[in-house]
């Protein structure tokens, strides 16, 4: 019996009425339906913000950190479950790969990122913070906050898992409860994922809901505390752009739309070149892999018109070698499009193309994938086009066939290129393949408008480039004009795109109090006890140690010289430093780096265990023989990460502002120390 997908909503799982019917992309058979049963979209709002949001803001950025870590251990140590079930999509094992340890992979991305970069608490400060008083009392400054609204994430049906956990991520991180509404061709692998989800516990109620089938009146109830982001066409996605409700609510939208990727061959590579064969090897990858429905495959592939035959016989003796069948048949590279009616629409697409092109290899005659029942399954062989004349053809540039189709298009000069390559109107990613640097740093930044990412492929990065069609957590996802707009990834501003920014305006106490770090001229705790005698708990934020004094003499200079090895002239050559803008010889900077931890260091056994790095240095006044510097050290942040060392000591990060002045009260040097401490437990 075909079973029917539910969607998680308010915590329950809704549907058993089957409504749509989806079918097997490798042979044709039901897989699952869709549920018939209306969902109530104001419940799942409610549900999400007196619900979920509450329980993500009972953790904190770190908290919720650690959460993702633990649920991207938990769903890789279940991921054959899903494999199982992303066969019926069409996927090869590496298609899978991609999707669903991509997804997985994206959680430990982000718990890095969580756990590293943001600090314990719900307030994230986008320092510094500036005077904006001449007496040092009023100062202004940014924080980022929880919208305290709800995200609503709309995917495509290309990554079921992928699509769904590379949005919920950062939004989780950034403690926004999510509302995932996959395609449903492929919704039954999605669910699949959701479950598991739901059965980890790791998720706090309410903080993600599920909806399989349509959106309903969904839109029409958000406000604006709220989000959406989208992944799929241009059409749709210039559809939901003016939703009269996002409109007036002023609800934040971003797109990540499918695009006409190019990738570019310089006219320095020729054949023969490692090059030119990479340049093959990332044209049939990205028309082959999850049989071309990525987002960011290469539809047009820009060549130099001497090389235009070439590269033709390469690409058409490569795609002929690719085995197309059922994935769980031995020898199989390339698997089916994700359902039938995505195949219908790759033939219609493909015969357009086919008005104003040359076939030069697919096509479909003779085409038999390997494999039982593959007649009845949406397969479609890679189909490789030629348009001689690309500057003069628009369909090339504007109609795409989202799967195993690109388009050769010669050019005559890198102008010519170039100009090709935005006639794309806007892509995700491009790549350009070049052996010359000069080429590179000519191209790239006019190509730069036009894409959110460009890959410069050369023999010295194919050892390690993931390639042109993968996003990277670290990196941004999105793209100018057609490809919508928008960005995702991109590491730490991905979170920031879920967070509310405000300007706030006070004294640096108040403000210190707001953003829980200490700000320069706010008040401090000084007491009788050194700062690095304070165990984790106990510190407090603003507590503060100012140091005895120390005269810089000229034997100093000569010891750190000879111990460094920094012999530079403004140390030691007397008439070359009176004819510097300085007027005479100075000290090192790093010798008063390392005179001023000499001042605030707490030399015995203590909870200060390590100095891990410095943030922020700068050498603000040169420091001369004979000058007097002092230092002032003020306990400016903390980040509880909950870690524990080999012996179960809890640790965590406290970052220190250290202030130098000389015998003036002018500050000479300036930086943050970052140590780990120990807590008492």
């Amino acid at each position: 019996m075909t079973p029917t997908l539910q969607s998680y909503i308010a915590g329950r799982w809704i549907g058993r009425e089957p409504a749509q019917s989806l079918r097997s992309a490798v042979n044709g058979r039901p897989v699952a339906a869709t549920h018939a049963e209306a969902i109530d979209f104001g419940e799942a709002l409610h549900h999400a913000r007196t619900v979920g949001l509450p329980a993500l803001m009972a953790l904190d950025f770190q908290e919720r950190a650690q959460r993702l870590k633990a649920l991207a251990k938990y769903l890789t140590e279940r991921k054959e479950a899903l494999y199982a079930v992303s066969a019926h999509t069409g996927a090869t094992r590496a298609d899978g790969w991609i999707d669903i340890e991509g997804g997985s992979g994206t959680l430990f991305a982000y718990a890095g990122i969580g756990s590293n970069e943001l600090p314990s608490g719900n307030v994230l400060h986008e320092g510094p913070a500036m005077p904006l008083g001449k007496k040092g009392g009023f100062a202004g400054t940014h924080i980022l906050v929880p919208r305290g609204g709800v995200a609503v994430h709309i995917n495509a049906f290309n990554f079921p898992i992928w699509g769904l956990l590379e949005k919920f991520a950062p939004s989780f991180l950034a403690g926004m409860p999510c509302i995932g509404k996959p395609a449903s061709a492929t919704s039954y692998l999605t669910e699949a994922a959701m479950r598991l989800i739901v059965e980890s516990g790791l998720v706090p109620e309410g903080a993600l809901q599920l909806v399989i089938g349509g959106t309903g009146d969904l839109l029409d109830r958000l406000d604006g505390a709220d989000m959406v982001t989208f992944t799929g066409s241009a059409d749709t996605a210039a559809r939901l752009r003016v939703h009269p409700n996002l409109v007036r609510q002023s609800v934040p939208f971003n797109a990540e739309a499918d695009s006409l990727n190019c990738a570019i061959l310089a006219d320095d590579v020729d054949p023969g070149d490692e090059e030119f064969e990479l340049f093959v090897k990332e044209v049939a990858r990205e028309m082959t892999v999850k049989a071309g429905q990525k987002c960011t495959a290469i539809r047009r592939a820009i060549v130099p018109r001497r090389h235009l035959g070439a590269v033709a016989a390469a690409l058409k003796a490569r795609l002929t070698k690719t085995v197309v069948g059922d994935p769980a048949v031995d020898g199989v590279r390339m698997g089916a499009l994700a359902s039938h009616a995505q195949l219908a629409d790759v033939a219609e697409r493909v015969a357009q193309l086919r008005q104003g092109t040359e076939l030069v290899c697919g096509g479909g005659e003779g085409f038999a994938p390997l494999g039982e029942g593959t007649a009845d399954g949406a397969f479609f062989a890679p189909t490789l086009l030629c348009c001689h004349r690309p500057l003069a053809t628009d369909a090339v540039h504007d109609l795409e066939a989202f799967g195993p189709v690109s388009t050769l298009m010669p050019y005559d000069g890198l102008d010519e290129a170039l100009a090709l390559a935005r006639r794309g109107k806007g892509s995700l990613v491009g790549t350009l393949v070049t052996k010359s640097p000069a080429i590179a740093a000519q191209a790239i930044p006019r190509l730069a408008a036009w894409h959110g990412r460009f890959l410069v492929l050369d023999r010295e990065a194919a050892a390690e480039s993931t390639g042109h069609g993968s996003p990277l957590p670290v990196l941004k996802h999105g793209g100018p004009g057609r490809a919508g707009g928008g960005e995702e990834l991109g590491g730490i501003r991905a979170v920031k795109h879920y967070l509310q920014r405000t300007a706030v305006q006070g004294s640096p106490t108040m403000l210190a109090a707001v953003t829980g770090e200490h700000v320069r001229g706010a008040r401090l705790v000084e007491t009788e006890v050194h700062p690095f005698r304070r165990y984790f708990e106990d510190l407090q934020i603003g507590e503060s140690l100012l140091t005895h004094r120390r005269t810089v003499g000229e034997a100093d200079l000569v010891a750190f010289g000879g111990i460094s090895g920094d012999y530079f002239y403004m140390h030691f050559d007397e008439i070359a430093a009176k004819e510097s803008p300085f007027g005479k010889r100075i000290a090192h900077g790093y010798f008063v780096l390392s005179a001023a931890a000499g001042l605030f260091v707490s030399p015995a056994p203590g909870p200060v265990l390590a100095n891990y790095g410095l943030d922020t240095l700068r050498f603000v006044k040169p420091v001369g023989i004979g000058d007097t510097i002092r230092a002032r050290l003020t306990a400016k942040r903390k980040t509880d990460r909950h870690k524990r060392d080999d012996k179960g000591v809890g640790q965590g990060v406290v970052a220190w502002d250290v202030e130098v002045t000389n015998q003036h009260g002018e500050l000479v040097a300036s930086y943050d120390i970052l140590t780990l401490v120990a807590k008492r437990g």
